[in-house]
């Protein structure tokens, strides 16, 4: 019978890399967001997750080197990490926004002590709350909406039959009266203004309509030629250059395609009528992949993102003006309902997207709508 050779053990000092290979792995990887520093202030441990949410890139020399160094753009977390070693009472499942990055964390601060219970060191464990954040405020939106639009469609259907009735009453009278031309002067206005005055009733009540999604695969180029006829129908082109790259090559949107189309549409119209006629407007459109944005379904995961630019060259938004562009019922325009783009807003909300604006450095007005290949999506009004 032949013996067994016994299996060697692994060496000590083997067993003690590979332990400390797998804790570096362990904390490297954790979903939430770590940062330990030790009594003289040098960071110990700091992972991924970390760096990500402070918008800070990695460097090798990052450990050892002390805190306030590290962290001298992010003052509001180092303020927290260096209150650890004095705080008798340490927060727990506290929130903050951090300036830098403008995401919320929600943090627990924690000391090291050592079997004789002195203070070595402190840590800060937190979690990215940004998206959480996000889907709470549009909830409040939502319900805020609701109880506005319940009182403004019931106001809406009482003026619109009014309205109605002084247009047919106004044609009447202005046929009756052919032939008094002071008359149909008159006339002639008060049916503009009654049909004008419909119209921005129309828009309100579009407006708080909570909207129903029918939801089905969208080719986006489909959707974007027709919110070009639908735009040049509303607000005519003229002599205004338009350019179009959106690849036939994209994936298509699980979406509602009416809806899309009267998103672009409105964006494209409100182009046109700020060239006046004259200038260019170009639409484009990439895919790209996002992480932890807007639509993403979940904290560290990556989601396909189709990414809509409408650019043009007319005159721009004045800076203090374009945080209230998506507001309800806020325009600059003479006659204009302000609106347009807060429905705009609230069909790229429903699809579980983001829209931003920005200004040109001289002219210009860029409005970027970014929408998921596949959202989460929702009844919003």
């Amino acid at each position: 019978m032949t013996a067994t050779r016994p299996r060697k053990r692994p060496a000590a000092s083997d067993r003690r890399a590979a332990t400390e290979s797998f804790y570096r792995d362990l904390v490297w990887n954790l979903q939430n967001g770590l940062l330990a520093v030790t009594r003289d202030g040098r960071i110990a441990v700091m992972n991924e997750v970390a760096y990500r949410t402070f918008g800070l890139q990695p460097t090798p020399d990052d450990i050892g080197r002390h805190f306030s160094d590290v962290l001298r753009d992010i003052p509001d977390v180092a303020r927290i990490v260096a209150g650890g070693f004095e705080m008798s009472h340490l927060p727990n499942r506290a929130e903050l926004r951090l300036k830098r990055t403008g995401k919320v964390i929600g943090y627990t601060v924690s000391q090291v002590k050592d079997p004789q219970g002195h203070v070595t060191g402190v840590t800060l464990f937190f979690k990215d709350l940004t998206r959480v954040e996000q889907l709470e405020e549009r909830e409040r939106l939502r319900d805020r909406l609701a109880a506005l639009g319940e009182m403004a469609a019931a106001i809406a259907h009482e003026v619109k039959n009014p309205l109605a009735g002084i247009e047919v009453m106004a044609g009447l009278l202005k046929r009756q009266l052919s032939d008094n031309e002071d008359a149909q002067s008159i006339l002639k206005d008060i049916i503009k203004e009654a049909k004008m005055a419909n119209s921005i009733v129309i828009e309100v009540l579009d407006f708080v309509r909570p909207i129903r999604l029918q939801v089905e695969p969208v080719a986006l180029p489909d959707v974007v030629r027709d919110a070009i006829t639908t735009a040049d129908s509303q607000v005519p082109r003229r002599g205004i250059k338009l350019s179009v790259d959106v690849p036939e090559s994209l994936p298509p949107i699980e979406g509602d395609k009416h809806q899309l189309r009267q998103l672009f549409a409105n964006l494209l119209a409100n182009a046109f009528e700020a060239l006046g006629g004259e200038g260019s407007v170009r639409i484009s459109a990439t895919q790209r992949a996002v992480e932890e944005d807007v639509g993403a379904p979940a904290e560290g995961k990556s989601v396909a993102m189709l990414e809509i630019e409408v650019v043009d060259n007319g005159p721009g938004i004045p800076p203090d003006l374009i945080d209230r562009v998506f507001s309800p019922f806020f325009t600059t325009k003479p006659q204009g309902t302000g609106l347009g783009l807060a429905i705009v807003r609230k069909i790229v909300d429903a699809h579980d997207g983001r829209i931003d604006v920005t200004v040109g450095p001289d002219t210009g007005t860029r409005f970027v709508v970014t929408v998921p290949v596949n959202g989460n999506y929702k009844l919003f009004g």
